[in-house]
Order: structure tokens, then sequence, then C-alpha cells
């Protein structure tokens, strides 16, 4: 589980944040790169500041939230439910086990090229590409997570008679806990960046077709706001996601 960062390491890194952002408004107003590829700080803050309040920003970024978070809770439910399936079963891990190793290193990018194929350039293409990429670290998390049950628990359950199901509901989910959260956090990730590229292939509505437009128009101040934004879903959705994990497993620390 991680742990709150300390005042010193919070004030380092504010500090590379803000020589990061000194870099960039020195770049742009020195001239070393064209405004053209490099916009200012400010023009990109007003371009932002357009887009949300006037544009169609704010509905883009909506639809890539919307669908980032669709994507995310399929592959939730998908991966937890599959590996609750293998984790619980030592056959099932070691016949499906190899298998699981092949598929996941597999991009999601990779299958896209099928999906299209199957579902054309639609919004259920993009949505069942972001469930599938962002279903394996859940999967792999559960089935890992129920295969670090200690054996005496497994002991313990046989000599009271307890079934399957009851013990995956009360002993093995539970003690799978931290890895499946852990799989949510890099699944919200992998969803969020599977949604901006499938939103770029398939033009659907979202940030990703937002940035496509601004970079083939070199409309750079609002490719950058496109991409400023992307940052801050990524930061807040890992900040929500870290404080729901420190209260949800907050029993490792008593």
């Amino acid at each position: 589980m991680n742990r709150q960062l300390t005042t010193s390491e919070l004030l380092g890194s504010t500090a590379v944040l803000a020589g990061l952002l000194a870099l960039w408004w020195l770049t742009s107003h020195a001239g070393w790169i064209s405004k053209v590829f490099l916009p200012t700080p400010e023009a990109t803050l007003s371009s932002l500041r357009e887009g949300l309040t006037d544009g169609e920003l704010l509905s883009f970024t909506g639809a890539t939230v919307g669908r980032m978070l669709a994507g995310w809770g399929l592959a939730i439910v998908a991966g937890i439910g599959l590996g609750a399936l293998i984790g619980s079963s030592v056959t099932a891990r070691n016949w499906i086990g190899p298998t699981l190793e092949f598929v996941r290193p597999l991009p999601a990018s990779a299958v896209m090229p099928l999906a299209i194929a199957i579902f054309g350039l639609s919004g259920g293409m993009v949505l069942t590409v972001v469930a599938f990429g962002a279903m394996w670290p859940v999967l792999l998390a559960t089935v890992h997570g129920l295969a670090g049950v200690h054996p005496s628990l497994r002991e313990v359950a046989a000599s009271l008679q307890i079934g399957r199901g009851e013990f995956l509901w009360k002993i093995g989910l539970p003690n799978a806990l931290p890895d499946i959260v852990a799989g949510m956090r890099l699944a919200m990730t992998i969803s969020l960046i599977v949604s901006v590229v499938g939103e770029m292939i398939a033009s659907q509505p979202g940030l990703g077709q937002a940035i496509l437009l601004a970079a083939r128009a070199f409309r750079a101040s609002e490719l950058f706001a496109g991409i400023v934004l992307l940052g801050a879903i990524g930061f807040a959705s890992n900040a929500l996601l870290a404080l729901a994990e420190r209260r949800l497993l907050h029993w490792q620390n008593t």
C-alpha cells in the first residue's frame, strides 16, 4: 500500500514541477523552439480556459472520462470474475496460466484492427478494446492474490467444511484485495491511454480526437491544452484510487 508523502518529498516534487514549468516558459519565450510546435504556457492556459468555458473541450473531456470509467468498470467485473474462477482452482491455474502469460503482453492497440473488423469504427469498438486492455492487470492480480492464500487457511476451511464459494467470498477475495486494488489502479491508467488512442483511430468524440484535430491544424496551444487535461485526469484518478486504497486496506496498518 502506498505511503503518504513527507513534507520534504512534497516540497521536492513541487520544486521539480515548478522547474519544468520555468524551463517551458523560458524555451517558448526565448524562441529556442518555434511557437508553432511549442506554445507558451500563457497561450496554453488561455486555450484551456476558452475550451472549457466556450468551446467543446469540456464535452470532449466528459466523453473521454465516461469512456474510460465504463471500460474500467467492465474490466473490473470481468477481471475479478475470471480471476476468481481461475485463481480458486490449482488445476485451472496450471492449465490456463501459460495461456494467460501468452496473451497478457499483447498490447490492446494490437487487437484494435480485429475489433474494427467486428464492430466497425464505433464507440462500442473503443469500449471493447478499453475493457480488454484494462482487464488483464485486474485478472492477473486476482489470480495471484488467490494463489497466495496461506495453506493453513485452506486447511481450516476444509476442516470446517466451508464450500468453495463461501471460501472465495470470505477468505480468498479479502486476502487478494491488496493485489486487486493495485491491479485496478494500473487498469485505470490503461483505460485512459486506450480510450485516447481509440478516439483518435475511430474518430469518436473525446480528448483523443480533439488533440488529433489540433495537431493536424497546427493549433499547438489547443493541442497542449488537451495534453494538460489528460495529465490532470490521470493525476486525479490515481489520487482518488490511492485514497480509496488507503481506506479499503486500512487494516494492514493495524
